[in-house]
């Protein structure tokens, strides 16, 4: 009875052609026709509703039920539109956030790294001046702090152990790294045939470092062995093939300008040549260990590399020991006892070139590789505080100059290979932002006067 009550109130018109019925403005409207009405199922009060809304929108009726469904069916097209659109804005703001987010992680890992890596240098460097004060075993220092290098992986693996949602067992984790070898991964060949050369690479630059130290200050010392960076250059210019870079020919040369300044800055006297040579000679072992590295076992990961230098000390552990066992017997590295060694010095400095060697591979993982040679340069201002304080140095204008070209020619062998593209494109960005403005300005100055010439009655046209 509700819906014959309905259905009279309103007027409809060719109900033959139509079974849909337009309502006057103000009526109540029917639901359906008593056709639809009679194939609605009594389901609950939402649902009974809305079968004749769809019904009128597919038959496409007039009148206020066709208002009324129109609007709510545009009304909801805009929201269907307009998520996507909101949803897209969200997801860029929340990319550009989290790149803001990792970008500012990286900056400040990169500070931290970059004063640890050269406050571990330069601890490492002042330990060893302080330990020849009573102790001078030059090669059994490299070789006790080498032998520390077989904690890298385990200290690896705890971090793994520390950070990984998935956890591996150690002979599994060791497998996988044990790739930078070869497919086959670490065999008695390959350990012998790989290991082997980089393992006295890496004594002798130590080794020879080691010797510089005794015969120049720390900071001379520090400031020769930037000159590595340029060795790697041309190294890798001449046996790799890399490319051709005007400005590190010019590093290169302000690097060797660097050393002979270094030898005249005492007089050419005898001890001062000899650790320039020293310095010279274990920065070219470091450029050669890079170099060959690249060469033979091209790029490592932070694992890779964590079993690699575990590795080198193993095989110092096992083949090298045999060395200071020499020197002692024939007296030229001897001590009294055991029990008279500096151990506080020794496992001092070991700790510190193992904490360096760390950071330097933890560092290219968290931040910016450039930053990593940032913090070995910052030693060399770091130890000539240091030597200054202890009045150990007096620095003349030679070996301020000398040591300023070696780090000035340190930093452009940083520059990345197109820095001139990256250059040429700042200068002209800044020109057309100069031009822009220049524009600007006319026109502003324009719209001034024609301001004014209205204002006097008269009409002025500025010449551009």
């Amino acid at each position: 009875m509700a819906r014959e009550g309905l259905t009279s109130r309103c007027s409809a018109k060719g109900t033959s052609r139509s079974s849909v019925t337009r309502c006057k403005p103000g009526a109540n409207c029917p639901s359906s026709h008593s056709g639809i009405s009679r194939q609605l199922s009594p389901l609950s009060v939402t649902e009974d509703s809305s079968a004749p809304i769809l019904e009128l929108q597919s038959r496409g009726s007039s009148g206020v039920c066709g208002h009324r469904v129109e609007r709510q069916n545009r009304s909801g097209d805009d929201g269907t539109q307009t998520h996507p659109e909101n949803s897209s804005q969200e997801n860029r703001i929340k990319a550009r956030c989290r790149s803001c987010t990792s970008m500012v992680l990286k900056a400040v890992w990169g500070l931290l790294i970059i004063l640890s890596v050269s406050s571990s240098w330069v601890g490492t460097t002042q330990i060893v001046k302080i330990t020849y004060k009573n102790f001078y075993c030059p090669f059994f220092m490299t070789w006790f702090s080498t032998n520390w290098n077989i904690m890298f992986f385990p200290v690896y693996y705890s971090g793994h152990l520390a950070t990984a949602q998935e956890k591996q067992s150690p002979m599994k984790k060791f497998r996988e790294c044990s790739r930078i070898f070869g497919e086959d991964g670490l065999t008695l060949k390959l350990f012998l045939k790989r290991t082997a050369p980089f393992s006295i690479l890496w004594t002798l630059t130590n080794y020879l470092y080691l010797l510089a130290l005794k015969k120049l200050t720390a900071t001379d010392v520090s400031a020769l062995f930037c000159c590595n960076k340029a060795f790697v250059f041309l190294l890798s210019w001449i046996v790799l093939k890399d490319r051709f870079m005007g400005v590190r020919i010019v590093a290169a040369i302000m690097a060797i300008t660097g050393i002979v300044m270094m030898a005249y800055a005492d007089n050419f006297h005898t001890d001062s040549i000899i650790g320039v040579a020293f310095a010279v000679g274990s920065a070219s072992t470091s450029a050669l260990y890079k170099v060959l590295f690249k060469m033979f076992l091209g790029s490592a990961n932070f694992g890779e590399a964590a079993h690699f230098v575990s590795t080198l000390g193993f095989f110092n552990l096992i083949f090298i020991s045999f060395t200071p066992v020499i020197l002692y017997f024939t007296k030229v590295e001897h001590w009294s006892s055991f029990a008279a060694l500096p151990w506080g010095y020794l496992c001092g400095m070991a700790g510190l070139w193992l904490a360096f060697n760390i950071l330097v591979n933890v560092g290219v993982v968290l931040t910016y590789p450039i930053l990593i040679s940032i913090g070995t340069v910052l030693s060399v201002p770091g130890n000539a505080a240091v030597d200054l304080l202890k009045q150990e140095v007096i620095f003349n204008v030679v070996r301020l100059a000398a040591t300023i070209i070696i780090c000035i020619g340190f930093l452009l062998m940083l520059l990345p290979e197109e820095w001139d593209e990256i250059t040429l494109r700042f200068i002209n960005s800044l020109k057309e932002k100069k031009s822009e403005e220049h524009v600007e300005d006319i026109t502003d100055s324009s719209v001034h006067l024609r301001s004014r010439s209205r204002a006097n009655g008269t009409v002025s046209i500025p010449l551009a």
